[in-house]
């Protein structure tokens, strides 16, 4: 009796002691546990940037007919199929298409004046929304998204017979992003560029320090690099920005035309604001523009500028 005793005793230590053991963990499970723990905040940065990157408006407010404009609105697919909206402005015979790539807060019907503007000097223009703005479908959750609905927008302006190559490309803020890698693409007879920004991680690095250096710095997968893409772009290129822009400095404009090859030139706007310049000096934004032309090929310089 006692010899059982002293077995269910000693067994009874055993079970405690191995209880009593703290679990150890090896360097490859830490590891792992680290990979895992990064991608996952890689993931949730990634996801927190694209949402602050994109900022789509759905109201459309306005239409060119606020100025008398006629205008076509136009449906068409993304190059990954998904609709897309669009207005086209007729313009004066033998006159190329301004291809308008609107910048990143609202949508093409906050952009009228900008096609009065240009509508007064003549050219035909073909404005549309990306994914989320306005009436487009879908949602923009990458960069390429949007180079899908620009590669959409030259394919059904090619398939009604204008070829990029008598067309102008006209961008503004991350529109003139859009601009520059449809002119690495397809290049066009000419490419203007406004308020147009160095790369995505520099504006958000200058518009938000912290969260640029807590999540940005390693959670931005929309890169927008345009200061590594300009300098392949090879075609007539203009570059305007306001002096008093505070999204987007001047300074990255200037770095921007620096290592852009010529022809190329650049127009600073005294007084103006983030793509508002030619509301601070109308006359001096339109003779950039009829400069711009003269560096174009012949057919398309010989157009003249109205000057109000």
């Amino acid at each position: 009796m006692v010899a059982s005793v002293t077995k269910t005793i000693r067994a009874n230590v055993l079970i405690a002691a191995k209880c009593a053991r703290k679990p150890t963990l090896s360097w490859r499970h830490l590891y792992r546990s680290g990979v895992i723990i990064l991608f996952l905040l890689n993931l949730l940065g990634c996801a927190i940037m694209n949402r602050s990157v994109f900022l789509p408006k759905k109201e459309i407010s306005a239409s060119p007919l606020l100025n008398s404009i006629p205008y076509q609105e136009i449906w068409f697919s993304a190059r990954d199929g998904v609709r897309l909206n669009g207005w086209y402005v007729p313009g004066a015979p033998e006159t190329p298409l301004v291809l308008f790539f609107h910048g990143n807060a609202g949508n093409l019907s906050d952009n009228v004046e900008y096609l009065n503007l240009l509508h007064g000097q003549g050219f035909p223009i073909f404005i549309f929304d990306y994914r989320g703005y306005g009436k487009s479908e879908g949602k923009p959750l990458r960069e390429n998204d949007l180079y899908q609905d620009a590669r959409g927008a030259l394919f059904y302006l090619e398939g009604l017979g204008w070829r990029h190559e008598r067309m102008i490309f006209f961008g503004q803020s991350m529109g003139s992003a859009v601009a520059l890698q449809m002119a690495l693409e397809s290049p066009p007879s000419g490419l203007v560029m406004e308020g147009s920004f160095t790369s995505m991680k520099e504006i958000v690095k200058h518009i938000s320090p912290f969260a640029y250096y807590t999540v940005g710095w390693w959670g931005i997968d929309i890169p927008f690099d345009n200061l590594n893409k300009i300098g392949r772009a090879g075609v007539p290129l203009l570059l305007i920005h306001g002096d008093n822009d505070t999204l987007v400095p001047v300074e990255m404009t200037r770095r921007l035309i620096a290592r852009a090859v010529a022809p190329k030139s650049l127009h600073i706007i005294s007084g103006g604001g983030h793509c508002d310049v030619f509301m601070w000096d109308c006359s001096a934004y339109l003779a950039a523009w009829s400069n711009f032309l003269r560096s174009i090929p012949q057919q398309i310089a010989a157009m003249p500028i109205k000057h109000r």
